[in-house]
């Protein structure tokens, strides 16, 4: 007998890709040229950056769990995710009169709040949007879209940096333009399916009055045990992930020239775009467990060539291998959480998902920066491929390879 063919991926899933491919592009023209912002126009240390991209994710990571809780207790997700998309796209070009630190970490705390609110009820509506028989490939196809603004953003800077040659504070105000631009698709070209909104209300009794026979919130059915050693593990993975500015930083103090940075950044970018889509698919037909470990490991595998790369066509090397990890992992990351819980419960489910991501993310930027700075880069490399190699055992013992729901 043959497999059935997946379901296609629904117009809402399509559209919110477009949304997320419009905002990685104001995004992205940021990204790459912070630390070089940061360190050579205000004078920011290792450490401060740590500090500055540490708090901006554990803000946003907080407002995540917020938003997804509350997702799950409005009668529509989608005014939230167009609340967060807006405050994002207004923040971004204030970066353009940053004179000190300082207020680079508000503007990027006030970007990653709009990304708090966003987020996880976005992730819902992706869920809610997609057949479970395709999810991964629905959150693989959204991750690649989202890459696809990963590649157009740097590409823009650099074009608008070097061969323009505008400064660093217009490159930032251009950024308007595509923000503004994902408001409208949002707004014209997204809706909630009816089939979610049903599913909420026709749970919402029954769901207050469960017994949670396992780990569970005030309110709701349980999400699981297996959902929250899941997160368990994914947390020690995260404090092994520290800011991707670590990487730039390192490409520039090995000889990339600065100019060359954003086409980098691109090419990073171009790889996790092209391999998000089959990443997931892949899940879909192998588990989500498998192509998870696979993806952890190759990840510790490029952080230890980091810290001994000598040479810089070493770290396009790196690059490009270390956005394969992303591929991999991405769309599986997300389909196992809407696998692993009832779907009533999956705005909190993704709240919890995204806060442990990026409550880790604060002691990970701050642990890293600190170790670069007094003992060395080797060093803050080696430590970080040390905790995903640990969260990888984690992930092979504490979470089950049939571990998978039937929503």
């Amino acid at each position: 007998m043959t497999e059935p063919a997946p379901a296609k991926l629904s117009r809402h899933v399509k559209a919110l890709g477009v949304v997320s491919l419009l905002g990685d592009v104001a995004s992205e023209m940021i990204y790459p040229l912070l630390p070089l912002f940061l360190t050579t126009v205000l004078g920011a240390s290792a450490t401060m950056i740590g500090t500055i991209e540490g708090l901006a994710d554990s803000t946003s990571s907080l407002l995540k769990l917020a938003s997804g809780w509350w997702a799950d207790r409005v009668p529509r997700k989608k005014p939230l995710v167009i609340g967060g998309y807006l405050l994002s796209a207004i923040a971004r070009p204030v970066l353009a009169i940053a004179a000190v630190p300082w207020h680079a970490l508000a503007v990027r705390m006030t970007d990653r709040t709009g990304k708090g609110i966003r987020t996880s009820p976005r992730d819902a509506l992706l869920a809610d949007s997609s057949d479970a028989s395709s999810r991964g490939r629905a959150f693989g196809f959204h991750r690649a879209l989202d890459n696809v603004g990963a590649v157009v953003g740097p590409l823009l800077a650099w074009l608008l940096y070097e061969i323009a040659h505008m400064p660093m504070r217009s490159v930032f105000l251009w950024t308007a333009v595509p923000g503004a631009l994902s408001i409208v698709v949002l707004v014209l070209f997204v809706r909630e399916t009816p089939k979610a909104a049903a599913l909420r209300e026709a749970v919402r009794g029954t769901a207050m009055k469960s017994a949670a026979a396992t780990v569970s919130l005030p309110g709701g059915v349980p999400l699981g045990s297996t959902f929250w050693r899941y997160l368990a593990v994914l947390f020690v993975f995260t404090l092994g992930a520290s800011s991707d500015a670590f990487l730039l930083v390192r490409a520039q103090q090995v000889g990339v020239p600065m100019a060359v940075i954003p086409i980098l950044y691109a090419a990073l970018n171009l790889v996790k775009a092209l391999s998000s889509t089959p990443g997931g698919a892949l899940s879909d037909r192998y588990g989500r467990r498998p192509l998870m470990i696979i993806g952890w490991a190759l990840y510790a595998l490029v952080y230890l060539g980091f810290g001994m790369a000598a040479a810089p066509w070493q770290i396009w090397g790196l690059f490009l291998v270390y956005g394969l990890y992303f591929g991999l992992t991405e769309g599986a990351e997300k389909a196992l959480v809407a696998d692993l819980v009832p779907a009533e419960r999956r705005g909190t489910a993704f709240g919890w998902f995204n806060f442990s991501i990026g409550i880790a993310a604060l002691p990970a930027s701050l642990l890293f920066g600190l170790v670069w700075d007094r003992v060395g880069p080797s060093a803050a490399f080696s430590m970080g491929a040390a905790l995903a190699s640990a969260a990888t055992v984690g992930l092979i013992i504490l979470v089950p390879r049939s571990a998978r729901a039937a929503n």
